[in-house]
């Protein structure tokens, strides 16, 4: 398919000795620069970036907020009205939790929010000082607690869920030093999702154990097995919030609206959290409250606030949704097709789907999904499947402790599906 002394170079020029431990960035300059050489254009699938286009309610609010001179003022360090209150709309429409607008902070992209959290976390206790991470997860929130000095923990939930689940959580948080439990739903990159069950038990260990919950809500509405696309109407997005006030949710503007390249998204807190008194934050930061330190000291450090244009893209948006105007999962449904096909094609050739039963029901077709082949380890698959015009990631990267890759199927046109189909026969030919 490919050139293989081209190929050879471009991963030699990385200096890698473990190729388990390739980044999504480090796959992205080898396939870059073997398309280069080549001209043969990879069949991309390392990049979880959004491949849809955003829809007119918000590039038309943000177009109009500019026209209206916003540029020219500093935003409002907790959010403009619009997007504390069409969060708090949002949230009851379609998680069906209450949740006050003077408790949804805006900030640039989840990426910020995750790590204003941390940051306040660390401020909160010396005993606390570790995250525990329910993997596979998004490697890039693990460097972001290490960066502000807080330790992590994590386990691979493959053969933890249900009741399992909970007594595997316990394990940790019976040693005294866990801070929060991060974990996103959908999972990245599995596309396994946390039931209710399982969320009514990890808040009750957050209450016993004084555990703050961040749950990641970036692929929001995204398991398509559910319909929650009608706004106060059953079924809604499972969230750890129906059941702990200790928990903040992170909703993301830039998978489910398309609207990456604006960093927007919020934090959601339930308001016994946001009001949540801690002594230390009293002596470092003047304040005893994590909301508002969080706001206050750490966003306004960080940015001094979030872009007033994307605020109110986003703002419109949810509006939108929550007024039964605009179902803003109709297009993210090209993703559940794309991801079916591909599983067909994967299957086809000797792969098989990795996290394949999520809770005894077939795991969902979404963003992501994941796939093993034969004895391959994921390094040793990924490196391969570069010599055949084909990239992802190993799952090594994500916490994962299975032998495997993890699918994008966002940058994935239909009229490539017949080149992975192809490729992927030609790459099974030569692994029988």
């Amino acid at each position: 398919m490919l050139d293989n002394q081209i190929v050879t170079e471009a991963i030699d020029s990385l200096g890698l000795k473990d190729f388990s431990k390739a980044t999504i960035r480090e796959i992205v300059v080898v396939a870059n620069k073997v398309e280069a050489k080549t001209g043969v254009k990879y069949v991309r699938m390392e990049m979880g970036v959004p491949g849809l286009k955003p829809d007119a309610i918000g590039t038309e609010a943000e177009i109009a907020a500019l026209k209206n001179g916003v540029a020219a003022i500093y935003p409002a360090l907790d959010g403009c009205p619009e997007i504390k209150e069409e969060t708090s709309r949002f949230v009851k429409a379609f998680i069906d939790v209450d949740v006050p607008a003077s408790c949804c902070v805006p900030t640039s992209g989840s990426m910020q929010g995750a790590y204003a959290l941390f940051t306040t976390l660390k401020m909160a206790s010396d005993i606390k000082d570790t995250v525990l991470f329910i993997d596979p997860g998004f490697p890039v929130q693990k460097t972001q607690a290490l960066m502000v000095g807080l330790k992590n923990e994590t386990f691979d939930m493959f053969n933890y869920r249900g009741e399992k689940l909970i007594a595997k959580l316990e394990e940790f948080l019976k040693r005294g030093n866990i801070a929060a439990i991060l974990y996103s739903n959908p999972n990245n990159p599995s596309w396994m999702c946390l039931d209710d069950s399982e969320l009514k038990g990890i808040a009750q260990l957050a209450d016993k154990y004084d555990c703050i919950i961040i749950e990641d809500l970036a692929y929001f509405g995204m398991d398509f097995r559910k319909d929650i696309s009608h706004p106060y109407e059953a079924p809604f997005q499972p969230s750890v919030a129906k059941y702990t006030d200790n928990c903040v949710m992170m909703i993301s503007g830039s998978k489910a609206f398309s609207y990456a390249g604006q960093r927007i998204g919020v934090l959601a807190f339930k308001q016994g959290l946001f009001n949540k008194k801690f002594d230390l934050l009293a002596t470092r930061m003047g304040i005893p409250a994590f909301g508002p330190v969080l706001i206050s000291r750490v966003l306004y450090c960080l940015s001094s606030g979030t872009a007033h244009s994307a605020q109110l893209a986003l703002a419109a948006m949810f509006k939108a949704a929550c007024d039964g105007k605009y179902n803003f999962l109709n297009d993210v449904h090209e993703y559940e097709r794309r991801a079916h096909e591909m599983k067909r094609i994967f299957t086809s050739h000797g792969f098989n789907i990795l996290y394949a039963d999520d809770l005894g029901t077939p795991i969902g077709d979404g963003f992501y999904f994941t796939v093993a082949y034969k004895n391959l380890t994921g390094g040793q698959l990924m490196r391969e499947l570069l010599y055949y015009g084909v990239s992802a990631i190993p799952l090594d990267t994500t916490g994962s402790q299975q032998q495997g890759l993890r699918v994008c199927v966002s940058f994935v046109k239909t009229e490539q599906l017949k080149d992975l189909d192809n490729r992927l026969a030609e790459f099974d030919a030569n692994h029988k």
